[in-house]
């Protein structure tokens, strides 16, 4: 089913609408006027989704995987400490912003496996705004990626790069949305998360943050199993009180073996398959730990052929791959990955990134006109308190009385208060309403948790059938008012569902 969520396109009109009558009221203040432009620009820009994380958090690799090149820088050299956009392009092109002067191109230079390297060309990273980086890429059509330098590093000013660009006090994010990597839940990354959460009751909400366990295969210490693990602590991520109002959701993602996958190349497959023709005792026995498996023992060494990939190679197969990623690469190889094609799939399932993906897409793609409504609102709102002027009350009424009538904004309102449990419905309830409200899908169908592909008869009797429902605990007597408040907020989605199904 292809149908937008409801009055969606209401508020991208209301929205532009009121947009432009501020530029008219502003047209007179080039830092206002200029301000508004941009974001009048940015509603017909591609979702902007910000990656961030501490230190080694594999904010890069990650980057990597999605685009499916390696395009991102992924050591510490000085562009990881510089915010940068990957934005869709008609070809390779490097674009330095610094602090002060005009922006200038930077060489373009491609790695020897095809991969874009960036240098600063001598620039001091703490002089530069941020680079921008066009590529040629269907993922970043629809998608900016913007790489974020590692949050609690070394260096004070790096870190406080990222949350200037993330939390700053002075204006709204210059993201719509943010994708927080994590090895584990740590403190430093709750506070991160409350940091950069929006103090407005329109704003107050973790729609626009997804979580994500990378690295998920070290969760595991490299086993086979590893992401079974890593997938079972992010569903103990997702019931957490504190941080499911934070952040929509949490994933597990093995980033380095989803990147190996999506850019296998022929001589690792090659390498791959040799080491898989060995019985699987001399495998095991080398993959115990790194060392063995680049420098195993006399015992595992004269059980190990002629022809049989070298120490070197062993190497590089543990740099793009990890422990992880060769057991299973290994493991699909003996099954059923007869060529390069087939076990790059198996790589990229067995990592997490297609269930990544999924939710990308579904939180957020799905939500593209929310998202970009919400930081446009927020813009003018900063216009409005940085130049009060009489012309301006009519417009500061009209962006309260979108963030209070917008029903997507009630949606979001309800979502927090439910994720944060300080709406007193019983469990099974709750999760209903945090399912009918959007909170595992925009569309029908995943809102009424029928399969994707039900037709729109079935969407029709499951929403006719959740309404009834809704309405009968919306009349209860017994109800106090935050309970009714929110029951009359679901009410009120499934009838936009239902007039969106009955109409289409």
């Amino acid at each position: 089913m292809t149908e937008a969520p409801a009055r969606a396109p209401a508020l991208g009109v209301r929205t532009r609408t009121l947009l432009q009558r501020t530029l008219e009221v502003y047209g007179d203040s080039p830092r206002a006027a200029g301000w508004l432009r941009h974001h009048l620009d940015r509603l017909d820009e591609p979702l902007r989704l910000a990656i961030a994380g501490k230190v080694k958090a594999g904010k890069s690799t990650l980057l990597n995987a999605l685009v499916g090149e390696e395009i991102a820088a992924t050591d510490a050299g000085e562009c990881t400490r510089v915010v940068t956009w990957y934005q869709d392009g008609p070809s390779p092109r490097i674009v330095l912003h610094p602090r002060r002067g005009p922006a200038r191109p930077l060489r373009t230079r491609r790695t020897e496996h095809g991969g874009l390297v960036v240098d600063l060309d001598g620039e001091d990273p703490a002089a530069v705004d941020r680079l921008t980086v066009d590529w040629p890429s269907s993922g970043l059509r629809t998608t900016s990626l913007i790489d974020t330098p590692g949050i609690a590093s070394l260096t004070a000013d790096t870190s406080g790069r990222a949350r200037e660009f993330l939390s700053s006090d002075e204006a709204p994010g210059q993201a719509d949305a943010v994708l927080y990597l994590m090895r584990h839940l740590h403190s430093a990354d709750a506070r991160f998360l409350e940091s950069f959460h929006d103090r407005h009751v329109a704003r107050a909400t973790p729609v626009s943050t997804i979580a994500v366990l990378s690295r998920a295969d070290e969760i595991g210490a490299g086993r086979i199993d590893a992401l079974d693990s890593a997938r079972r602590i992010a569903g103990r991520y997702r019931t957490d009180e504190k941080l499911s109002a934070l952040c929509q959701t949490v994933v597990a993602v093995a980033g380095l073996v989803a990147l190996s996958g999506r850019t296998l190349r022929q001589d690792e497959f090659l390498a791959l398959r040799a080491l898989a023709a060995l019985p699987s005792e001399v495998t095991d026995g080398l993959l115990l730990s790194t060392d063995r498996f680049v420098t195993p023992p006399d015992s595992l060494r004269d059980r190990l052929p002629a022809d049989a990939p070298g120490a070197d190679t062993r190497r590089a197969l543990l740099a793009r791959l990890g422990v992880f990623g060769v057991r299973t690469a290994l493991a699909a190889l003996r099954d059923h990955a007869p060529d390069a094609a087939r076990l790059a799939t198996e790589l990229v399932a067995a990592s997490g990134l297609d269930e990544l993906r999924e939710v990308l897409a579904t939180q957020f793609g799905e939500r593209r006109d929310l998202l970009k409504a919400r930081s446009a609102l927020l813009a003018v709102e900063l216009v409005l308190e940085r130049e009060p002027r009489p012309a301006a009350a009519a417009l500061r009424a009209e962006v309260e009385r979108v963030f209070a009538s917008a029903h997507e904004f009630a949606e979001l309102r309800l979502l927090a208060a439910l994720r944060t449990r300080s709406v007193p419905l019983p469990a099974e309830a709750r999760d209903e309403a945090e399912r009918l409200i959007g909170g595992t899908g925009s569309r029908a169908a995943a809102r009424l948790g029928l399969d994707p592909d039900a037709d729109a008869a079935t969407c029709r009797a499951a929403v006719t059938d959740a309404l009834g429902r809704w309405r009968r605990r919306a009349a209860s007597p017994m109800l106090d008012r935050a309970t009714a408040d929110a029951c009359g907020v679901v009410v009120r989605s499934c009838e936009g569902m239902l007039v969106a199904l009955t109409t289409a």
